[in-house]
């Protein structure tokens, strides 16, 4: 299974993206979803997850505020809308779908995981 992410790119600080990641639908169709983020020379952390009704979701608290998850079942696809970003922001951004129909904190509750896309954020 192949999750795509896309959508990352160079911005300045205070601007915004938006990530999007498509899932086939035979495997995020009822599972909950997740952004995570690494950025050079730190541990995979947790950004964002949402339920796959997309009736639940969480963030962390770096990013409360300014980002957002949300889905489109119809399309498969999540996004993570991005505001305000700042150069702490700058990782390598993935997604992935969860084992349980809610989405976690914790990267060990996600089975599927995609390839990241990369989001540099210049000051």
């Amino acid at each position: 299974v192949q999750l795509q992410a896309s959508g990352g790119g160079l911005v300045q600080a205070g601007g915004s993206l938006r990530l999007s990641c498509v899932c086939p639908r035979r495997t995020c169709s009822n599972n909950g979803m997740g952004w995570f983020r690494q950025a050079p020379g730190k541990e995979r952390e947790f950004v964002a997850a949402i339920s796959w009704r997309g009736g639940s979701s969480s963030y962390a608290d770096s990013v409360k505020g300014r980002f957002s998850i949300s889905r489109d079942n119809a399309k498969s696809t999540v996004y993570l809308e991005m505001n305000n970003l700042i150069p702490e922001d700058t990782a390598v951004y993935t997604c992935a779908a969860a084992r349980s129909s809610y989405g976690s904190m914790n990267p060990e509750q996600y089975n599927y995981w995609g390839r990241g896309t990369q989001v540099t954020v210049s000051s």
